[in-house]
């Protein structure tokens, strides 16, 4: 037994054992730091956004998450290499697989860019009135991938950024004071003088039509039976549908208690008699 502990040197083995404790715990304290230093990061970045009200919460929590996430690659990639392991063929595989997986998901990669953008410029936000991708509603919630939209009819209607971002977005909560278009007809054989103050006096008693910016009473156009006004009184935002449906109808009975006719399209039609 004696010779057997002497032809092991036990010495020789020190070296490798101390090596790997030393590797062992560099690797614990570049895990340990790693870690530390990305939970600041995602806060520090997320902390911005909680500072300005301006500033999407939701964007930065996914910048935020980008930053973890990367810094921790690069702290898994580190404790690797205190172990030997090379890094640079991990790299590349890393890499591979991303290109793989931006090629499958190319639609999905496209909606999260148009997110982003529409995070950044927020050409809209929660509770706007808007028309996007052929589609109208109320905005109820913004991500990092679609809007969701509420109609009148209570349906929900989930839209793709990609389908939104590039294309054209009516904001119709934008500005606070909204004009509501509007047009009606009157005979030729009609005064439209006296027709302008049946309006304007239906816009005038009207509770929710503002007085600045007065409204817009004129004659548009000359149609074929009709002489055409187009009314544009001014309201709050939140009011736009309110005077859009309600207005049509009081013009109306203002103008038939005026006994002012408005005309419905008609044809003249000429009988010739060929004897």
């Amino acid at each position: 037994m004696s010779q057997l502990i002497e032809k092991l040197d036990i010495n020789q083995y020190l070296p490798t054992a101390l090596d790997w404790a030393t590797n062992i715990f560099l690797a614990l304290i570049i895990l340990i730091i790693g870690i530390w230093f990305a939970g600041k990061v995602y806060r520090g970045i997320v902390g911005i956004a909680n500072k300005h009200e301006q500033l999407d919460d939701t964007l930065f929590r996914f910048f935020g998450s980008l930053a973890r996430y990367t810094i921790l690659a690069f702290v898994g990639i580190a404790v690797l290499n205190r172990f030997g392991v090379q890094t640079a063929s991990i790299i590349a595989l890393l890499g591979a697989a991303g290109l793989a997986v931006g090629l499958a998901l190319q639609g999905t990669l496209t909606n999260l860019a148009a997110g982003v953008m529409l995070l950044i410029f927020r050409p809209y936000k929660v509770n706007d009135f808007v028309d996007v991708a052929d589609k109208f509603g109320k905005v109820t919630e913004i991500d990092m991938f679609t809007t969701i939209l509420q109609t009148f009819d209570n349906q929900q209607i989930i839209i793709p950024n990609g389908k939104i971002w590039g294309e054209q977005i009516v904001n119709h909560s934008h500005h606070t004071i909204r004009g509501v278009d509007m047009r009606f007809g009157i005979a030729y054989g009609e005064s439209i003088d006296d027709a302008r103050k049946v309006i304007d006096k239906v816009l005038e008693d009207h509770a929710l039509v503002r007085n600045d910016p007065p409204p817009f009473v004129e004659v548009e156009s000359l149609n074929n039976s009709s002489v055409d006004f187009l009314v544009r009184p001014y309201c709050e935002g939140q009011h736009y549908f309110a005077i859009r449906y309600s207005i049509p109808e009081q013009i109306k009975k203002a103008l038939d208690d005026a006994n002012i006719e408005i005309p419905f399209p008609h044809r003249k039609v000429i009988v010739v008699n060929e004897n």
